[in-house]
């Protein structure tokens, strides 16, 4: 009896033992509170003072019925109608933004980017404790429009202020008080919203959304000149206003990583195969090589879940794939419990990078037909389905489109079919609304 007594005491830790554990729990569960509540920021960025508070509310100019980009559009038809088609218009209606912003909560910081006037805004902000986002004080905004925060990127936002239009022309003459501005000319227009950096906890190379920081300072920008406006809002010549005369302006189109032709323009794909003309039983290497031809930033860029993918297939004659191989382009980021870039092989400016395919031909010499693309992604099927199921997102389709596509047999001259022009794709954008930026 006695020896079986000492046997379960010994099994029992001691009471000073267990002591420790509860309050090595109790320490590690007030950490992890504190880390959640005071370190990591509840959105995947951190505050910078230009956005970390809307643009202060702006009254309507002298001459002007309104703010609103229709009474602007009255006497710049043009510049109207283009904007319109673009996705600063839609950057509060986007069902993309809205389902993502119903996944933060719809916190109040996103509308400093997707309508950054405090016109537009419903609540005022009156402090930032701590720089947590989620601890702001809040109060209504009593000259709140709902239907002005519907424009989203609006003509005053970077148009007015105090009253005074604000453009890139020192002459201009107008029914309305004007200013020239030098930053129109520059960069720092677009710096505000796209280069938003990240917080504390939060381990980027270069910021969630670092467009503006990624325009690299060589060839594009020492040699050739341009600014983010020369590509984005290219040249045209046409009087600004109804009865102006006819000058060097810019389209207020904004086209870049949601349009498909703006990236073709951008990416080059090159395509190189031996042996030249593959027998039975050779093994056929094909080569494609990628280059950022065409954009002075890193391609993909933007919004951290974009990316490439680079698709090879061998089919039979019925379709059954016998081989196929897929490469992927962009950012991998752990997001819990600190975001971590883990990864990053996006393209520089002018950098090019191959990614071969090999297969061996069947002896018994059956057609076979080799499939190659290149695809675009705004973000992963996964991600668009847990966006339909938890968040209300109505784009029936995952936001990709293919940007080149090629289907050659593996037989004869396979490097003159390779290399030959290959047929126009029609690109069908699977977004509801236009095609932009």
């Amino acid at each position: 009896m006695w020896m079986r007594l000492t046997a379960s005491y010994k099994r029992r830790p001691p009471m000073r033992l267990l002591t420790k554990m509860l309050i090595g729990l109790a320490v590690m569960g007030s950490l992890t509170y504190v880390y959640y509540t005071e370190v990591k920021p509840v959105v995947i960025f951190g505050l910078r003072s230009d956005y970390a508070h809307a643009i202060p509310y702006q009254e309507v100019p002298q001459g002007l019925a309104s703010l609103k980009a229709e009474s602007c559009g009255a006497c710049h038809p043009d510049i109207y109608n283009e904007w319109r088609t673009s996705i600063h218009a839609q950057a509060y209606d986007d069902p993309f933004f809205q389902a993502y912003w119903t996944k933060d909560k719809r916190i109040w910081v996103c509308l400093n980017c997707h309508t950054p006037l405090e016109n537009q805004q419903p609540t005022l902000i009156k402090a930032i404790p701590r720089d947590r986002v989620e601890r702001a004080v809040q109060e209504p905004n009593p000259r709140y429009d709902s239907d002005y925060q519907r424009e989203g990127v609006t003509c005053a936002a970077c148009h007015v202020r105090e009253g005074v239009i604000l453009g890139p022309y020192e002459d201009a003459q107008a029914p309305h008080p004007t200013k020239y501005d030098p930053m129109f000319r520059t960069t720092q227009l677009c710096q505000r919203c796209h280069s938003v950096v990240g917080g504390p906890a939060q381990f980027y190379n270069g910021g969630p959304c670092g467009t503006y920081t990624e325009f690299e300072d060589g060839y594009w920008s020492k040699e050739r000149g341009y600014i983010c406006q020369t590509c984005h809002m290219p040249e045209i010549e046409r009087p600004v206003a109804v009865g102006g005369p006819v000058r060097t302006g810019r389209r207020h189109l904004w086209r870049g990583g949601h349009d498909p032709e703006m990236l073709k323009r951008a990416i080059d794909v090159k395509i190189s195969a031996e042996p030249t003309e593959p027998k039975p039983g050779d093994r056929v290497r094909v080569t494609l090589t990628l280059t950022n031809a065409g954009a002075g930033h890193k391609l993909p860029t933007g919004d951290p879940d974009r990316h490439f993918t680079v698709e090879f297939a061998v089919r039979d004659q019925s379709g059954r794939i016998l081989k196929d191989q897929s490469h992927t382009m962009g950012r991998w980021i752990l997001w819990q419990p600190a975001i971590v870039e883990l990864y990053d092989n996006r393209l520089m400016p002018l950098a090019s990078r191959e990614y071969p395919f090999e297969y061996r031909m069947p002896r018994e010499g059956e057609n076979q037909t080799l499939s190659i693309a290149v695809r675009y992604h705004i973000l992963t099927e996964r991600q668009h389905q847990m966006l339909i199921d938890k968040y209300g997102l109505t784009s029936p389709a995952p936001y990709h489109f293919t940007l080149y596509e090629r289907e050659v047999p593996l037989t004869g001259n396979l490097v003159a079919t390779l290399t030959s022009s290959p047929p126009p794709i029609h690109v069908a954008c699977s977004k509801q609304g236009p095609s932009s930026m």
